[in-house]
């Protein structure tokens, strides 16, 4: 049970530099476009193979 003292900070601490982190990419707009990058990947504009 003395774990419980070490274990329940860890956790809290770590949740909360998972949190800190998700709100720092709200504030700098990393999730503005989604479906926009979706469709980026299946365009043929920017193909990387090789032309024949």
């Amino acid at each position: 049970m003395e774990i419980l003292v070490i274990l329940i900070p860890v956790s809290l601490f770590l949740g909360g530099i998972g949190l800190a982190a998700f709100f720092w990419a709200m504030r700098t707009r990393q999730f503005d476009d989604p479906k926009g990058d979706a469709n980026r990947i299946l365009t043929k504009e920017w193909d990387d193979r090789p032309k024949p």
